[in-house]
């Protein structure tokens, strides 16, 4: 039991690196007062451009798949393992080094599946690319990819643990898109490219 809460504590801990707030700050930037003020790739990208940007989401997708691999490499597998994905994800969404706010775990969670099952992730990955780059809308991205997952899931057999740790995964990220969902159906999503104001 001890060293399953140590588990748990620790992907939180990892996924709690806000990364965006720290690879903007290098810039002389506060991630948290301009555009959306999320702290992630995508505001990353309209307030920094592509390089800090693509920087911040190697930073948390790599936060995410750490956490796995130790946590696996300490003999962790199972819901266990799970239990450590979905942790890391938690951490970046509610980070205990921004008074329990964070971003949206997208990539921390793509970190985690691309450790927890590579091929799924893989498989995963170019849908929601794909769905970003044909709307111009990285919401639309995220959405699908997090659908895509647990569809793919399903489809290859994947067994009960990681299926559930995936479509928990995909509900955390729909709800932490919940804001971008009614501004696609409102039609006031900003799309790919466009750049942040300051707050």
């Amino acid at each position: 039991m001890a060293s399953a809460l140590l588990a748990l504590v620790l992907a939180y801990l990892f996924g709690s690196v806000p990364s965006g707030v720290l690879v903007a700050r290098a810039y002389g930037v506060d991630l948290r007062r301009v555009g959306s003020g999320n702290i992630g790739a995508t505001n990353a990208l309209r307030a920094l451009g592509p390089g800090p940007a693509l920087a911040v989401a190697l930073f948390d997708a790599f936060k995410g798949g750490i956490a796995v691999l130790l946590a696996r490499a300490a003999g962790v597998e199972g819901a266990l393992l799970g239990g450590v994905a979905l942790a890391a994800v938690l951490g970046h969404n509610h980070s205990l080094f921004l008074r329990f706010r964070g971003g949206k775990g997208v990539a921390t969670s793509f970190g985690t599946l691309l450790f927890l099952d590579p091929a799924l992730a893989l498989w995963t990955f170019p849908i929601g690319v794909s769905v970003t780059l044909l709307t111009r809308y990285v919401s639309a991205g995220s959405l699908a990819g997090g659908v895509a997952a647990v569809v793919l899931a399903l489809a290859l057999g994947r067994p009960p643990w990681l299926l559930l740790t995936v479509a928990l995964m995909a509900l955390l990220v729909f709800w932490t898109h919940r804001d971008n969902l009614r501004r696609l159906q409102a039609g006031t999503e900003r799309r790919l490219g466009e750049r942040a104001e300051i707050r």
